[in-house]
C-alpha cells in the first residue's frame, strides 16, 4: 500500500514519525508533503532524516515555506522543494492519505 500524509500543522512530528515507521515496518511506501505550517518541520533534524529512509519520499510547497521565513537552505537533497502539484501527485498516487 502506498500512504500520504500530508503535513499542515507543526504539532505532530513525532506522530509523523512514528506512522511512517510504522507503514515502512509493515512493507508500505510512505509519501509526505509538508505545506502551511507544516513547513515549519523542516527545521527538525529527526523529521527531515525520514527523506533518507529507503521507500519514503517527501517534498513541501515552496510558497508556503516563503510566506512563513521557513529556512529551506541546507536541505538534504531527497526534500523536493516543490508546489501543490506535488500534493495533487501525491493524492493520485497514494491508495490511502490522512492529514495530520
Amino acid at each position: 500500500m502506498k500512504l500520504g500524509i500530508l503535513v499542515n500543522t507543526d504539532k505532530y512530528a513525532d506522530d509523523v514519525i512514528g506512522i511512517t515507521k510504522a507503514a515502512l515496518s509493515k512493507g508500505h511506501t510512505v509519501t509526505l508533503f509538508q505545506m502551511d505550517d507544516g513547513t515549519k518541520l523542516l527545521g527538525h533534524p529527526s523529521f527531515n532524516a525520514l527523506c533518507s529512509t529507503q521507500g519514503v519520499k517527501m517534498s513541501f510547497c515552496d510558497h508556503s515555506a516563503k510566506g512563513l521565513n521557513v529556512a529551506t537552505e541546507g536541505l538534504p537533497s531527497d526534500i523536493v522543494c516543490g508546489s501543490q502539484f506535488d500534493n495533487a501527485n501525491m493524492n493520485h498516487d497514494c491508495d490511502k492519505v490522512i492529514v495530520l
